[in-house]
């Protein structure tokens, strides 16, 4: 979450190693573009420093369109982790509510369908300032934090399926 004055995009990149091996889907809206291009480029940027190289970049239409891309980028392209990004910014209409709440439950389905992490990186702002302060801005980037999600859960998904003992035990 973002706070007032806050850059939460901080990251431990030594969390990261072992993730080389992944196969990492972005879908991206091209609605948006300036906001969505930033979010994708702080992504790549994280998932090229973890040494991951096997990357697909899918544009769609929208972020009403993430949720069945990312399903595919799944199914079809063999993705260890999708991150859908997006931006949405609040008109004078109701569509902002019915494009926001598809996309994100669109792409929690395609995530708990596949048994494979897909990260919700759409920006759901009032204005055009929220968004560029999400996406490079004050705030930090949103991109990152769902580049760093993704592999996180990726490596999560891995070491639970291979037995390996880690993690906190209580």
């Amino acid at each position: 979450m973002a706070t007032e004055g806050h850059d939460l995009s901080a990251y431990d990149a030594e969390s990261l190693t072992g993730c080389s091996s992944f196969r990492i889907g972005l879908a991206v809206a091209e609605w948006n573009a300036e906001i969505t291009h930033a979010l994708r480029d702080g992504a790549l940027a994280v998932l090229e420093k973890a040494g991951v190289t096997d990357v697909k970049v899918h544009d769609v239409p929208g972020s009403f369109e993430l949720p069945l891309a990312s399903q595919w980028l799944l199914r079809h392209a063999g993705c260890d982790a999708v991150i859908a990004i997006g931006s949405v910014i609040r008109g004078e209409t109701a569509h902002f509510d019915f494009v926001c709440q598809s996309a994100a439950q669109g792409v929690l389905r395609a995530g708990l369908d596949s048994d494979r992490p897909v990260v919700f990186c759409v920006l759901t702002d009032d204005n055009i300032e929220q968004s560029r302060a999400r996406s490079g801005g004050k705030h930090g980037n949103k991109g990152v934090e769902a580049a760093v999600a993704a592999l996180q859960m990726a490596l999560m998904r891995q070491r639970l399926a291979s037995g390996s003992n880690w993690g906190i035990g209580l």
